[in-house]
């Protein structure tokens, strides 16, 4: 790291312009140049092009270059201006103002303890720990149809945190739909491009309780006031307080200052603003003049790429035909999906057993809650004729066409094997045969299936398909 007294007046220069506005940062600090800096005298000298700019920056600005020289240079600086007073001859003129003090930190807490503390006030980047999951991040984030808009948005946020676009970041959808490694991962990529940002990711509930200790500790102030010097503040499930009057209360003042000196706030939630009965009105006014994003599950595809990449990233080697299962029977839950490949894992390990679908099938069970409504005749015929691509009525017709054979009999197979129906019931409903044509029917399937891998792999992929209905 560069901390030569050049690179230290150019962190200076980075923190004033961060303070003030633009216009008043390029009429009275961009001039001032660094010459030099005695380290044994503590005497620093900057160059200034006139009388007029030193004596308004004395006037004006002594307070903020007090705090900034001493936070990058240490205590006991001696500031010197030099003031070209004659160009043709290189006469200058060097000013020394008043020392520059020590900030007297009992003496300002207690005579500003109501003030909101500004960037200087704040501890350095290094001794906040932000709370981020480190493992959260945008490279194992897989984009699809379902979060590709709240994806975008927040590696844009994380890449721009000056920009005040999209801000307040609100981000809500179903438990398990990847809300909480999103707005990690905009936590970590920000903390990776700007190291000094002060980034603090909490849960809601912590949030709470830290207020609550603060509040019997009679030291609410220092807990506004840690919260006020964050650049960006993740909370996740805000939903947590909608019984919570006095930390709305306490929440929306630390908003309102984060958000007034354009600070980056992301939330997230199980549900959006309109429906957080129990909120206030002023706070959910103020979730919802940023982008509100809902995070929707993950539908079979992102599912098998998710599963996909995990596997990868652990070096495990599973059956194309598992992942499809698993991801079609872990209810569009990211979690899910996790803790089934965690625990196909284990029992492989610990049994000394391969992966396969009836180990998948087993652990599923036991990993993931699944739909026990049973499944009807029309279910089944649905799903068989979506995968053979005919219609339901070719399938109960009476023509002998052999894709519609083909079809009608799994389907007969099918509904022996997942409804209580018998025979006779199930050849009346599939175009009014009776209960021979169902068995033999069944038969052929089953004969098939020990023969022909194509056709196994076909049922399959029709029963891993309607496996939620189970």
């Amino acid at each position: 790291m560069n901390n030569t007294p050049n690179a230290l007046w150019d962190k200076c220069l980075l923190l004033i312009k961060e303070i003030v506005s633009e216009q008043q940062f390029n009429a009275w600090f961009k001039p001032i140049a660094f010459e030099s800096f005695n380290n044994n005298t503590k005497v620093l000298i900057l160059q200034a092009p006139s009388n007029f700019v030193v004596d308004y920056l004395e006037e004006n600005y002594v307070g903020l270059l007090n705090k900034v020289l001493v936070k990058y240079f240490g205590s006991g600086i001696r500031l010197n201006y030099r003031i070209m007073v004659d160009k043709t001859h290189g006469l200058t003129q060097e000013i020394a103002p008043e020392p520059i003090a020590d900030i007297d930190k009992s003496t300002k807490k207690t005579a500003h303890i109501n003030e909101s503390p500004t960037t200087l006030d704040a501890a350095k980047p290094q001794d906040i720990d932000s709370q981020l999951d480190p493992k959260h991040t945008f490279a194992n984030y897989i984009e699809g149809d379902s979060n590709k808009l709240p994806r975008s948005v927040g590696l844009s946020i994380a890449e721009h945190p000056r920009s005040t676009q999209f801000n307040p970041m609100f981000i809500y959808g179903p438990s398990g739909c990847g809300k909480t490694h999103l707005i990690n991962a905009i936590g970590v990529r920000t903390k990776e491009l700007f190291p000094q940002k002060r980034v603090l990711y909490v849960s809601a509930r912590l949030f709470q309780v830290q207020y609550t200790d603060a509040v019997l500790k009679n030291c609410t102030n220092d807990f506004i006031n840690f919260y006020q010097t964050i650049d960006m503040l993740i909370v996740d499930d805000i939903q947590e307080w909608v019984s919570a009057a006095k930390t709305q209360e306490t929440f929306f003042h630390i908003f309102n200052h984060l958000f007034r000196n354009g600070k980056r706030i992301i939330l997230a939630c199980d549900r959006p603003p309109v429906d957080l009965q129990g909120m206030s009105d002023r706070l959910l006014t103020r979730f919802s003049c940023g982008l509100i994003a809902e995070l929707e599950k993950p539908n079979v595809q992102l599912c098998v790429d998710i599963l996909n990449s995990k596997i990868k990233r652990d070096g495990l080697r599973i059956p194309e035909e598992v992942v499809n299962f698993i991801a079609q029977t872990a209810n569009g839950s990211v979690r899910d999906l996790e803790g089934v490949i965690n625990s196909l894992l284990a029992f492989s390990v610990v049994y000394n057993c391969k992966i396969d679908m009836r180990l998948a099938e087993r652990v599923i069970k036991r990993a993931v809650k699944i739909d026990n409504e049973p499944l009807t005749i029309d279910d089944i015929l649905d799903t068989v004729c979506n995968h053979f691509n005919v219609s339901t009525a070719a399938v109960t017709s009476r023509s002998r066409k052999r894709d519609y054979v083909v079809a009608r009999q799994v389907s007969m197979y099918l509904a022996q094997k997942y409804t209580k129906m018998p025979a006779s019931r199930i050849g009346k409903l599939v175009g009014g045969r009776d209960h021979s044509t169902v068995i033999h029917s069944c038969t052929q399937v089953e004969n098939r299936l020990k023969i022909d891998k194509l056709f196994c792999s076909e049922v399959q992929s029709i029963e891993n398909s309607f496996k939620l209905k189970r």
